[in-house]
């Protein structure tokens, strides 16, 4: 029993001692510490994360002991410049008298080794430190750091500035352009030197509809820089009316078949410019690729990310690059920067490194391979001791006097503060509402201030790779674009500055279809973009006067399209004319008509006391004839350009001189009913109907005609009318009849004593007479009603001017008809056969 009481006690003071420690001990760190591969620590201290190398060597770990730490592989030449620059920044923000003078800052440089991992485990090294055990005063100091510099690449960014965020802590980046870090909500700490892509997107839009190229290729980063770019550039591509033939993605990662699947797309498409919006590491695979395959011929359009990369543009195998043109941040010279950066030792592990990758030599190796340290980096020409393009490079310098310029405002404030009477370290909640207003001019005359959202004014420099005289590339300042401008001044372009791809001066074109001249109008192609139509010839009497127009519009009511339609022009206006075929056919018919009437007339002048002429009352002949005069000549009113008189009296004179006829045949069929009624014993009809009487009728007759037609024209004459109802292209001058009960009573009274005409003749026609002139009229009355009743419906269905052509041909028909049939058989007797012209022949008897 005491032994077990012992056990138990045993037990609670090892439990006791396990609760004491632990409240001592607040956590500790499982894995290995990260330190900062550049550091020197000082009165304030800025964190700076660079991808010094361009990959890290992934591990699978077991869980069953410490992870080893990651493994970091190839160092970049240009990534380890911008940490130069950074520590060349700091030394110089020391060595001022102007910025924070009496304090000095120190900086924490970590390796990302382009992770997004590391980067964030970066991020919570420079917050916390790097002890491997954190106690209760480790919650409560401040952070290792005041801001953060970092990092290059837009998705490791992301990650840093959603840890630190929620701790205030100013991320400041050179390079991470993607335009989703510009939200507040999620990174409120977040600030850049470099412009958003929001406006490189826009700037690269602007830039191709420049050109004019509304047919690109799409080649972008799998990653947050290239999504969010891509997508702001189609965006405004759509607005600017550019279509996407492709868009491919691709990572550094992708096995070797992805690089040849987007080569094999970008060969076989039709568009002949590639816009790629990609970073530098993902762009020097695929453009081996390219180079291996020798696809040339394209225009290449590039972000600024790869545009100004060095080693792309001396290596001769990328040749097929010549003519890109594309963005890039305003380049700038530091003054001291390259002496500062060929003034670097190999004493530290990670500068051996960067020596033995600069002179590609070992220090693990002696001999002619080895590395001795006394090599001249100012002798060495490569992307490290360039000098001549320091646009990044430039950035970092910016955020690091971004950085000091705030830590200034911050001590000064604190100093002149009445509540401060000692020297007070600025916690990140300071630092962070100060860099919101901060505002300073660096040495190169930049002004740097940032907005609302942490970016800078966009501006940048319109790049073009032109071909030097060694065979590499080189970059030619072609032009600008200025945020701060207005939208149609923002892009400036000098063309004549201009080299295109192949070497050329001519401006490369890249369309999915040609464009639609004017005149046609464009419809898109089933299936296919909108850069992709068929350019379809307007319609009659539409028309389109600019290049690819999108739809055709319609001329004015007076006018018409040209033949070309590109133009509207005054409609033809149509009426029977006398310069025409048809109304000289007409016309000559016509006088034709009067020659003949007027040789009959001479005929039976001459033969007037003959039985023949005298039989039937010559009168009536003469009047008769007199009557198919006017109505032959009455058809050449219908001809010519209709004016008010004329389209009064065309109707009006059709209508009496064809009741003046018609009642002059009326009157000789009387005559011969008369006449046969007069042979019979008792009968006194022919005192009742003699040659006054006859001649009272035909004027009575007549008389009612011309009541009608003083009527018409009293009530509602005809008039001109511009008629466009008949034809679109053309409008037809026409008579209108104003009263169509006007026109039809007049057609209707001629029609009415034209079948009285032809009942009597008719009744008439077997008459015992070897002269018996009725059948001849009733085959003429035969002839004109036929005529008449079949101008009706050729009437209303002819339009234009065969509606007054087939009036005319009714008219000169009916009175050729008249004429032949009633006066060619006398004629005939009189000058054929003389001997049947007496009085004996003509009362029939022997």
């Amino acid at each position: 029993m005491a032994k077990r009481t012992m056990s138990l006690l045993l037990l609670l003071l090892v439990v006791h001692a396990i609760f004491v420690s632990a409240s001592a001990q607040v956590c500790s760190l499982l894995g290995q510490p990260a330190f900062p591969v550049l550091s020197a620590e000082r009165d304030i201290n800025i964190g700076a994360i660079f991808s010094i190398h361009r990959s890290a060597l992934l591990k699978m770990h077991p869980f069953t002991s410490k992870p080893e730490p990651t493994t970091c592989v190839r160092l970049n030449l240009r990534e380890f410049k911008f940490a130069q620059t950074f520590i060349f920044a700091i030394e110089e923000i020391n060595n001022s008298t102007q910025l924070l003078p009496g304090v000095t800052l120190g900086y924490k440089i970590y390796d990302a080794c382009s992770s997004i991992a590391l980067a964030i485990q970066s991020g919570m090294a420079l917050m916390n430190g790097y002890e491997e055990i954190l106690n209760d005063i480790a919650c409560s100091r401040s952070p290792a750091v005041q801001a953060i510099v970092g990092e290059s690449s837009s998705s490791p960014t992301i990650g840093l500035a959603t840890v630190v965020g929620p701790f205030n802590i100013p991320v400041v980046s050179h390079l991470a352009t993607c335009a989703c870090l510009s939200n507040r909500k999620r990174y409120p700490s977040f600030f850049r030197t470099v412009p958003s892509d929001f406006y490189q997107s826009r700037a690269l839009a602007q830039l191709v509809k420049y050109f004019g190229w509304t047919w690109v290729g799409l080649v972008r980063s799998r990653n947050d820089y290239g999504n969010n770019g891509i997508a702001a550039f189609e965006e405004a591509a759509k607005q600017e009316g550019i279509c996407v033939e492709y868009s491919e993605t691709i990572l550094r990662t992708d096995p070797q078949e992805q690089f040849l699947k987007t080569m094999e797309v970008i060969k076989k498409g039709t568009a002949r410019v590639v816009v790629a919006f990609i970073s530098l590491g993902d762009f020097v695979p695929l453009v081996k690729v390219i180079a291996e395959h020798n696809i040339t011929g394209l225009q290449w359009v590039g972000s600024e990310s790869w545009i100004t990369s060095r080693n792309l543009a001396v290596t001769k195998e990328y040749s097929f690059l010549s003519g890109a043109v594309g963005f890039a941040v305003v380049n700038a010279k530091l003054v001291g920067l390259r002496e500062f950066l060929v003034n670097v030792n190999p004493i530290e592990e990670l500068k051996k490194e960067f020596w033995e990758t600069a002179f590609q030599c070992s220090f693990r190796t002696s001999g002619s391979g080895g590395c001795t340290g006394s090599e001249k980096l100012a002798e060495l020409q490569n992307e490290y001791t360039d000098v001549s393009e320091l646009r990044i490079e430039h950035k970092v310098y910016t955020a690091a006097y971004a950085v000091a310029n705030t830590l200034h405002n911050v001590l000064k404030y604190f100093k002149s503060s009445t509540n401060s009477s000692k020297a007070e370290l600025p916690t990140p909640k300071n630092v962070l509402q100060f860099m919101r207003e901060v505002s300073f001019t660096v040495k190169t005359g930049e002004n740097i201030l940032f907005d609302a959202s942490g970016d800078p004014v966009a501006r940048y420099d319109l790049v073009n790779w032109q071909p030097a005289e060694d065979g590499s590339l080189q970059f030619k300042h072609v032009g600008v674009y200025d945020s701060s401008l207005p939208s149609e001044e923002s892009l400036q372009v000098n063309n004549e500055q201009m080299l295109w791809t192949g070497k050329s001066g001519q401006l490369p074109v890249s369309l999915c279809s040609e464009s639609c001249p004017p005149g046609t109008r464009k419809a898109v192609q089933k299936g296919r973009p909108v850069c992709c139509y068929d350019c379809i010839p307007c319609a009659g009497g539409e028309i389109s006067n600019g290049t690819d127009s999108s739809d055709c519009f319609p001329c004015d009511l007076e006018y018409w399209s040209n033949e070309s339609r590109d133009r509207c022009v005054l409609k033809v206006v149509e009426f029977l004319s006398y310069t025409e075929i048809m109304g000289m056919m007409l016309c000559i018919f016509s006088f034709f008509g009067v020659l003949l009437t007027a040789m009959v007339s001479f005929l039976f002048y001459l033969h007037k006391e003959t039985p023949i002429v005298r039989a039937n009352n010559s009168e009536l002949s003469f009047l008769l004839l007199f009557s198919l005069s006017l109505c032959f000549l009455c058809s050449l009113t219908f001809i010519g350009q209709p004016t008010e008189w004329s389209c009064m009296l065309r109707h009006t004179a059709f209508g009496i001189t064809f009741v003046l006829c018609i009642s002059c045949v009326l009157g000789k069929t009387l005559v011969v009913l008369m006449a046969f009624r007069a042979t019979l014993p008792g009968s006194n009809f022919i005192k009742w109907f003699g040659p006054a009487k006859q001649r009272f009728s035909v004027v009575l007759l007549t008389l009612i005609q011309v009541i009608v037609c003083v009527l018409w024209l009293t009530i509602s004459p005809p008039f001109p009318h511009m008629n466009s109802s008949y034809y679109r292209e053309k409008i037809i001058l026409e008579c209108n009849m104003g009263s169509a009960f006007g026109f039809w009573a007049v057609l209707g009274y001629t029609g009415l004593l034209s079948i009285l005409c032809f009942v009597l003749a008719f009744l008439a026609r077997k008459l015992p007479d070897n002269f018996n002139e009725a059948k001849f009229i009733t085959f003429s009355m035969l002839i004109f009603c036929a005529v008449w009743l079949t101008f009706i419906p050729a009437y209303i269905s002819s339009p234009g001017k065969l509606t007054v052509a087939v009036e005319i041909f009714a008219i000169l028909v009916s009175s050729f008809g008249l004429l032949f049939c009633i006066f060619v058989p006398k004629c005939y007797i009189i000058l054929l056969k003389p001997e049947k012209n007496t009085k004996k022949q003509m009362m029939g008897k022997s």
